[in-house]
């Protein structure tokens, strides 16, 4: 069981090329990948998105790649002749304004002007780089998954304990449930013998009733459903990619509670009801958390 949320970092440094990659991750519904690399890792980009996704299922993840290059590279000179032919007419002005000033206009003095000889580096992806991101990236879903294990783990825990709770508390709405429709022929007897005042009660007619209350208030099919959800949810648990699974019995757990709140007409089945919605919804904060 894997949580959505955690932090990975892997790095690769052959003492001319130092990649570092770092992943963080949190909660969403589908699988959405951002990365944030140097540019000239652009070509490369799609390719470790999918190194990506053959190990996270959901969530959001951000990827930050830092990246140092210490091999000697070859420099090319870049002239800018449109801006060296503005400076030139430049001063082709200023000798006409000013017929006296020495004209001291060359070819070398030219090409010290700012910006009109740049050099630039000759650099592009290689098999060396692409070693490098793939092996720091690798590393750092390593780690990531690894702490998503652990927090996986204490999320199963707590979802565990909570069953446990969930469980006992139907059990408790089990044992209260029979005794509703006893009480209930008690209470309308009672009623109907002082409206009547000593008069001869309709027993059929006050078995309909009790009968007809009984119908509308039984929660075995609800009670049987959560028994069934509890040991789906434990079995499912055991696997291993699971939060679209619970995230949906989760949903079937709330169905059966508020049914059983809506249909108990017993305020202590209503109470134990409560209580189990409020573990439930507990359950579900959590499961939100799991890819």
């Amino acid at each position: 069981m894997l949580s959505m949320t955690g932090y990975g970092k892997g790095a690769y440094d052959d003492g001319e090329l130092e990649l570092t990659c770092e992943i963080k991750t949190v909660n969403n519904r589908y699988l959405d990948v951002s990365m944030k690399a140097p540019r000239i890792f652009a070509a490369f980009e799609e390719t470790a998105k999918g190194i990506v996704k053959e190990k996270l299922s959901r969530g959001h993840a951000d990827v930050y790649v830092s990246f140092k290059d210490k091999r000697e590279k070859p420099t090319s000179l870049a002239l800018d002749t449109a801006l060296a032919a503005s400076y030139i007419r430049a001063a082709q002005t200023l000798k006409a304004a000013f017929p006296d000033l020495t004209d001291d206009v060359t070819v070398s003095g030219v090409l010290r002007y700012p910006d009109v000889l740049k050099q630039d580096d000759i650099q592009s992806l290689d098999e060396s780089m692409i070693t490098a991101f793939k092996t720091a990236l690798t590393a750092a879903l390593d780690s990531l998954n690894q702490m998503r294990l652990i927090e996986g783990e204490k999320l199963k825990a707590d979802m565990l304990a909570r069953m446990h709770t969930i469980e006992s508390l139907v059990e408790k709405i089990a044992v209260r449930a029979p005794l509703i429709a006893e009480e209930y022929r008690n209470k309308l007897t009672t009623r109907v013998k002082e409206y009547l005042e000593g008069a001869a009660i309709d027993e059929s007619r006050l078995l309909t009733e009790v009968a007809v209350f009984t119908d509308k208030s039984n929660i075995d099919e609800e009670l049987t459903r959560l028994r069934s959800h509890i040991q789906q949810f434990r079995d499912i648990c055991n696997e291993g990619v699971v939060g679209r699974k619970l995230d949906f019995l989760v949903q079937e757990f709330n169905r059966e509670a508020n049914t059983t709140c809506s249909k108990s007409n017993d305020i202590e089945i209503t109470q134990l009801g409560l209580a189990l919605k409020n573990e439930i919804e507990k359950v579900r904060e959590q499961v939100q958390n799991l890819e």
